[in-house]
């Protein structure tokens, strides 16, 4: 079970639960194995699993990175619309965090208060990926050109560092921030979703405020290209027990992650086509080097 970013983060949390439902519920015969491949933003296990062509042993737990780390890495060789899709688990929430003692109580009071700055040091995972993606997006919507990105290799990593103040500001999703929020050292400003998360019923949405900033991530199985029709229909059928799951469902609700619809196969594939041509058309609207930093 490879996965795209490092320990901590939301990826990760989700990749080890899901191991455990399996073994939980004995779904498989064999052992499902996480193993953390966060280099290149992803690339390294984009790589990795386009190398392992034909292989029936091999998913992988995938991000929006998933999408953005061939597009503007065209060197890499890697097309993901000849993986094998296998399901989607969920979708991901974004929020903007801060630091609860940092006296920045709303979207209003963020702009104002980076704008005044005379540099704001944010974090993220890896450089070219959906929180940079974010970041760049708030920037070209509020006309913003002092903030420096800081890429870390694993959501946790950017939640721990926010709250020990190494960075001003995160958009992190809720399981990574969930522990810190719940200790009062960190708060969300505004939610990047269509309707505002029962998880945080008193946070407002981007859209409530006049921005029209709606970003999800996918949590997605996939597995190499040319994957067996019968292996492809084990993990199908495996992974949606897995979503069906009592103990699945309850880690969507209390951790903020949407998981309203099982899809896959074919129609992964479609989802899959559609969020690679967004991606496209966000990278061309924000530009590549406001994503990556250079």
């Amino acid at each position: 079970m490879i996965i795209m970013a490092g320990t901590g983060g939301g990826a990760d949390q989700l990749a080890r639960l899901i191991q455990s439902i399996i073994e939980q519920e004995k779904l498989s015969p064999r052992p499902f194995i996480p193993i953390n491949k966060p280099g290149g933003s992803g690339a390294e296990a984009l790589r990795y699993l386009q190398d392992k062509e034909g292989d029936d042993h091999v998913v992988l737990v995938t991000l929006n990175s998933f999408y953005t780390t061939p597009i503007i890495n065209e060197g890499l060789g890697v097309d993901v619309t000849k993986f094998t899709p296998i399901g989607l688990m969920a979708l991901d929430t974004f929020q903007l965090w801060v630091t609860s003692d940092s006296g920045i109580d709303s979207l209003d009071d963020w702009v104002k208060t980076v704008k005044a700055a005379d540099r704001w040091n944010v974090g993220g995972t890896g450089k070219g990926q959906e929180d940079s993606i974010l970041f760049a997006m708030l920037q070209a919507e509020f006309g913003i050109d002092n903030i420096t990105y800081i890429p870390f290799e694993g959501g946790g990593t950017v939640a721990k560092n926010l709250v020990g103040k190494h960075i001003a500001s995160t958009v992190n999703n809720p399981s990574e921030q969930m522990g810190f929020y719940e200790a009062k050292q960190s708060k969300p400003l505004v939610q990047f979703t269509d309707e505002r998360l029962a998880l945080f019923p008193d946070v407002p949405t981007a859209k409530e405020l006049g921005t029209d900033i709606v970003y999800f991530m996918q949590r997605s199985f996939n597995a190499p290209p040319g994957m067996s029709k019968e292996a492809q229909d084990f993990y199908v059928d495996l992974f949606g027990k897995v979503f069906n799951s009592e103990t699945w469902q309850n880690y969507c609700k209390d951790e903020g992650l949407m998981c309203d619809t099982y899809v896959s196969g074919d129609e992964l594939a479609a989802f899959h086509d559609k969020q690679l041509a967004r991606h496209k058309a966000l990278i061309e609207k924000v530009g590549a080097a406001a994503i990556t930093g250079q």
